[in-house]
C-alpha cells in the first residue's frame, strides 16, 4: 500500500480491534473501550507518516544528467524512454533557440540518484537516433550577477 491515507487506516483498524479484545477480555465498560479506540486514532497517523516520510526521502533525491549531442529531431517523449530503461526519469528538458525555437542538440534529465551512476555508463558514448550521445552528471549553474 503507497497511499499512506489506506496505511492510517489499517492501523486504526488494527488498533480498533485490538481494542475490541481488550475490552471483552477485562470486561470493560464502552467508556474504556471508546477510550482506546480514541487513543488509537491519534497513534495510527504517526505511524503511518513515518513510514511515507521513508518513501518520499528516497523518491525525491534526484541527479541532474547532462545529454549532448542529441539529434535534432529527438523529443522529451523519446529521451525519456530511452532513459527511462536504466531508471526513474524525474523530468526531461531539451534546450531550443530563443529565437528561432529549433532545438540546440542538448538537454538535461532528472532521474533517480541510485539510478544514475547506471544510466550513465550505459548510455555515454551510445548511438541514439543516429548520434553519439555525451552524458555525464550536470555541473551547477553558475550565478548570474546582476549590475
Amino acid at each position: 500500500m503507497k497511499s499512506p491515507q489506506g496505511l492510517t487506516i489499517v492501523i486504526a483498524l488494527i488498533f480498533a480491534g485490538i481494542a475490541y479484545f481488550v475490552a471483552s477480555a477485562f470486561e470493560a465498560s464502552p467508556a474504556i473501550t471508546a477510550g482506546l479506540v480514541f487513543i488509537s486514532s491519534f497513534i495510527a497517523p504517526l505511524l503511518g507518516s513515518s513510514t511515507s516520510t521513508n518513501e518520499e526521502n528516497t523518491n525525491n533525491e534526484v541527479k541532474t544528467l547532462y545529454v549532448g549531442n542529441l539529434p535534432y529531431r529527438a523529443n522529451e517523449a523519446a529521451v525519456r524512454a530511452l532513459f527511462s530503461e536504466y531508471g526513474q526519469v524525474h523530468s526531461v528538458r531539451l534546450m531550443k533557440d530563443k529565437h528561432t525555437g529549433k532545438r540546440r542538440g542538448f538537454g538535461f534529465v532528472e532521474i533517480s540518484e541510485k539510478d544514475a551512476d547506471h544510466a550513465i555508463a550505459s548510455l555515454n558514448d551510445t548511438e541514439f537516433q543516429q548520434r553519439t550521445l555525451k552524458v555525464r552528471e550536470a555541473k551547477e549553474r553558475p550565478e548570474k550577477e546582476t549590475s
